[in-house]
């Protein structure tokens, strides 16, 4: 996809990841400079911006707390981002927990408050539409944030990249299984879906078929989970591990809660080593599941840099200005950035090193040997 923001992800046993994705190869430090330098550019742009933008309401509203990005990275990084660019500016930040009302709710009384332009992250991106429409009939933005809205253009759309994601993690799963000479035969994975009323979730599915389209592993089962609630994925994979048992020599899950619901389901059952499981989210929980060798990989997507991405986004709308858009998706103009494939063997330099989460958050309790192990702590 033309325009998207690109970061390596090398082979199998190489030391600083294992999936190569995309095609270009880049050193994933560049990248991270060339996302800093663009960010101090656009910092540097938007001083005009800003001063258009002071006093002005803009609202965050985020999805559920299925994930614990949405707290712990996403609110936390916009609202550091909108400091420095408008200091002055008021922030409305609510999460609806996964209820399309609640979110409606919280959407409406944004507008009421005095919201110029609205961060929405979508419970149901289908019903996100009517949403869209009633914001931009009263003169209000709405920026489309991780999840699109793909019946209605919202004004910008900024996001990883969904179906990049999902190949990414399938691909690097089956990597492993043919690095560790895993025969295809009689055997299968189970792929864990997302959320059937998130968009982004579809993305991320289309691009997990792609990547076990042509790997010569059978997709044994396959489940949208309602959501995205780790207790319904696990409940699933539980029917699942009885159902096919010894012939499961993976699961493709599509974010870290619903990969740690299947690796629940494995040790409930007494399975052990648990099949190698995919995860999405670089969640301290499922970096230290990677830890203790019980799931396979994960995405690192600070949340952060599309968070603050969304503010100079919005500084941008309060002050009329058109944000320079990179490609478009669903006919909206985005902003699309491509994180890395995260395993056992780069850990240390995809988190730690990099200051996303430090030794002391990941070593604790029974996580410890295994940060020796992998040269995280001494």
């Amino acid at each position: 996809m033309p325009g998207i923001r690109r970061a390596p992800v090398p082979e199998a046993g190489e030391s600083r990841t294992i999936t190569e994705f995309p095609k270009e190869e880049m050193e994933m430090k560049e990248i991270n400079r060339q996302i800093i330098g663009a960010a101090l550019l656009a910092s540097t742009l938007l001083g005009g911006s800003a001063a258009f933008a002071k006093d002005a309401t803009v609202a965050f509203l985020m999805p559920d707390q299925g994930s614990t990005r949405y707290e712990e990275h996403d609110h936390p990084g916009f609202v550091a981002e909108m400091k420095k660019l408008c200091a002055s500016c008021k922030i409305i930040y609510q999460n609806a927990d996964g209820d399309i009302a609640k979110q409606q709710q919280q959407f409406n009384s944004a507008i009421t408050q005095g919201a110029k332009v609205i961060v929405l992250d979508p419970v149901d991106s289908a019903a996100a539409a009517s949403l869209v429409q009633l914001a931009q009939s009263q003169d209000v933005k709405v920026i489309a944030y991780d999840r699109p809205i793909p019946k209605a253009k919202a004004d910008f759309y900024v996001s990883f990249d969904n179906k990049g994601i999902g190949k990414a993690i399938a691909d690097s799963l089956v990597k492993h299984l043919k690095a560790k000479s895993v025969s295809p035969d009689g055997v299968g994975v189970l792929q864990i879906n997302g959320s059937p009323t998130d968009a982004a979730a579809g993305l991320i599915r289309d691009g997990i078929h792609e990547g076990l389209a042509s790997s010569g592993y059978k997709t044994l089962a396959e489940y949208d989970t309602p959501n995205w609630l780790p207790s319904n994925a696990q409940q699933w994979a539980a029917g699942q591990i009885t159902r096919f048992n010894k012939q499961i020599v993976g699961v493709v899950a599509a974010n870290d809660g619903t990969g740690g619901g299947a690796i629940a389901a494995f040790k409930a059952a007494g399975v052990d080593p648990v099949p190698p499981v995919t995860g999405n989210d670089a969640t301290i929980a499922a970096l230290q599941l990677i830890i203790a060798g019980d799931q396979y990989n994960t995405i690192s997507k600070p949340s952060e840099i599309v968070a603050a991405a969304a503010a100079n986004v919005a500084v941008k709308l309060i002050a009329g200005e058109k944000p320079k858009a990179e490609t478009t998706l669903y006919d909206t103009p985005a902003q699309l950035f491509i994180p890395a494939v995260v395993t056992a063997e780069n850990l240390k330099a995809e988190i730690i090193d990099k200051k996303i989460n430090t030794a002391a958050e990941l070593c604790t309790g029974r996580y410890a040997e295994g940060c020796k192990k992998l040269g995280i702590s001494q």
